[in-house]
């Protein structure tokens, strides 16, 4: 595992011992003899964990435990007690301390409580993450999460669509939620003050498709299925298009229109000149991590309940599923986790070794289906040499020319 790690010890032996077992694990480490070469690395930004000594001259580990809680609160620190000090440490643990160890200590269990540890930061410095993204940057950043090329292109689609200043278009597979994406791209157009109207089109009569133009001023009007809206209602719509109008309109659906009898085939064309489509999470694997964390942090907000830590595995886990239902099944999911309404744990029977084989499956065959069975390509888009790609094939069983 990686990650940065304070080790804080005064006795210059034991402070190498441990900083080498840390480094063979691959571990970042900063060695300090005393707690003035250490405190400046303490701070609100430490992406790791600090390991300290108790007993040291000057200022002990007790007051570098109330130090590092002063500046994060969630800051973990594991400290190294001697066989009088375990009092001491319990108290300790009382007041914050994520754990103790016993001296001498021994390498894996060192190991495992920094992993812990680690785990758990890693987990907080995420959420902290999620939550600037809500309050500062652009919508499409804030609101769609994910690093894969894929997110990047949509959003940039998303930036786009928003700025032609015409009706819009969103499409996508089931589940793909497009009321919320329709929410993002009138925020990204300007049009976050304005009402937002969100209409079922089935049903929707002529009068009522006025009305709600009325309503929503320079505002956003949503038709969720427009593919359901009436023939009558359609052609009313497309003149209003074609005049033009003060308010965004924005057309939601997750079926082809072009394949809908019925549908008005000039409305059609006027909605799909500025078009959207939400990718399938199978497209976008790699984000499904962060979509999930971003669910999760979202949902307890509104809740008003704790964030709950991440079991072991469990991402993996998520990212190994197909996602047939897209978005609102991996919202219904993040519901359920921080709701304790989950059941079993997710993967149980599995280890975190076999979970993260499924993962590594999953995106070699993703990468694999992107390109067609090239593998050059695939290889390339994971960033991976082309006997490390093949060797995972090999492992997993696949075959490019499968994907053809």
């Amino acid at each position: 595992m990686t990650g940065e790690v304070l080790l804080v010890e005064d006795d210059p032996l034991v402070r190498e011992a441990l900083a080498q077992t840390l480094d063979l694990a691959e571990y970042k480490v900063h060695a300090a003899g005393s707690f003035v070469a250490a405190k400046d690395v303490i701070g609100p930004g430490f992406p790791g964990v600090i390991v300290t000594d108790i007993r040291m001259p000057g200022r002990d580990g007790f007051h570098l435990l109330d130090f590092a809680r002063a500046q994060d609160g969630e800051l973990p620190v594991i400290l190294l007690t001697g066989e009088g000090d375990i009092p001491m440490a319990v108290r300790a643990m009382q007041d914050g301390a994520f754990d103790f160890l016993e001296k001498p200590c021994d390498p894996k269990t060192l190991l495992a409580s920094v992993e812990r540890a680690m785990r758990l930061r890693a987990l907080v410095l995420e959420n902290r993450a999620l939550k600037r993204r809500l309050t500062r940057g652009d919508h499409a950043a804030r609101m769609i999460p994910g690093k894969s090329a894929v997110a990047q292109n949509y959003r940039d689609r998303l930036r786009a669509v928003a700025a032609a200043g015409q009706a819009v278009l969103v499409t996508g597979p089931d589940g793909a939620n497009t009321p919320k994406v329709a929410d993002v791209v009138r925020r990204l157009a300007g049009r976050e003050a304005e009402i937002f109207e969100r209409r079922v089109s089935s049903g929707l009569s002529v009068a009522d498709l006025s009305a709600a133009f009325g309503a929503v001023g320079a505002g956003t009007l949503f038709l969720d299925e427009v593919a359901a809206l009436p023939a009558d209602t359609q052609f009313a719509l497309l003149e209003r298009l074609e005049a033009g109008t003060e308010a965004l309109l924005i057309a939601g659906t997750y079926k082809d229109l072009g394949l809908e009898p019925g549908f008005n085939a000039d409305l059609r064309l006027q909605l799909d000149a500025v078009r959207v489509d939400i990718p399938a999470l199978k497209d976008r694997v790699e984000d499904i991590p962060d979509l999930f964390l971003y669910y999760v942090a979202d949902i307890a907000e509104r809740s008003r309940v704790p964030v709950p830590p991440v079991p072991d595995g469990y991402l993996a886990d998520l990212m190994a599923r197909d996602w047939p239902g897209n978005a609102r099944a991996l919202m219904n999911e993040a519901t359920q986790f921080v709701l304790g309404l989950d059941g079993p744990e997710a993967g149980e029977g599995l280890g975190l070794a076999e979970h993260m084989a499924q993962v590594e499956k999953t995106l070699l065959v993703r990468a694999l289906q992107r390109n067609a069975g090239a593998a050059s390509r695939a290889a390339e888009e994971l960033k991976l040499p082309r006997k490390t790609f093949y060797d995972k094939l090999a492992r997993h069983g696949l075959k490019p020319e499968e994907y053809r």
